[in-house]
């Protein structure tokens, strides 16, 4: 079974990008330092999913190759249109941020980016908040049977998860 230390890691690249992004000083480093780091999150979040499902994630940042892959292995995850279509620049971000020193990410980019992002994050329940779906007792209940007794206590966080992990095992349990 997979863990949860990617979606984890994935949710503080967004918060990491998300403090990057409100801090008002005027340098171009911050822009690009903040979108590296929402390339990350998406990153980690397919790995993630990927994971899931049993692929052996290859040592890629292509968003492109990763998001064909979630569509071939059925992985839980929902793709939002922004994601499928702006996954070339999310991947251009993770190499021209950190190794191009003229390459500058638009500020307009970045502040669609830091939203639809956001958006992807709430529609796979990426967050803190325990998501609308296992507010539902019953719900809840078949993913903890989803679950060793070891991983049962868990926070919000981590149920919303395991929830994107075993979603198809709830649902068939009717």
């Amino acid at each position: 079974m997979c863990d949860v230390r990617l979606f984890r890691s994935a949710r503080l690249d967004f918060e990491t990008a998300k403090k990057l992004w409100e801090t008002q000083w005027d340098d171009e480093m911050i822009l690009n330092n903040a979108a590296y780091h929402l390339q990350q999150a998406v990153e980690k979040v397919l790995k993630g999913a990927l994971e899931c499902v049993g692929v052996t994630v290859p040592n890629t940042h292509k968003i492109t190759k990763l998001l064909s892959m979630i569509t071939d292995n059925g992985a839980s995850l929902a793709i939002t249109d922004w994601i499928d279509d702006h996954s070339e620049m999310l991947s251009e971000w993770e190499t021209e941020t950190r190794y191009n020193m003229d390459f500058v990410v638009e500020k307009r980019k970045l502040d669609r980016a830091m939203e639809e992002i956001g958006i992807f994050f709430l529609q796979n329940g990426i967050q803190k908040e325990l998501r609308p779906e296992l507010q539902d007792g019953a719900v809840r209940e078949k993913l903890l049977r989803c679950l060793p007794e070891s991983r049962r206590e868990c926070s919000d966080f981590e149920l919303n998860c395991y929830y994107l992990m075993f979603r198809k095992r709830v649902e068939a349990m009717g």
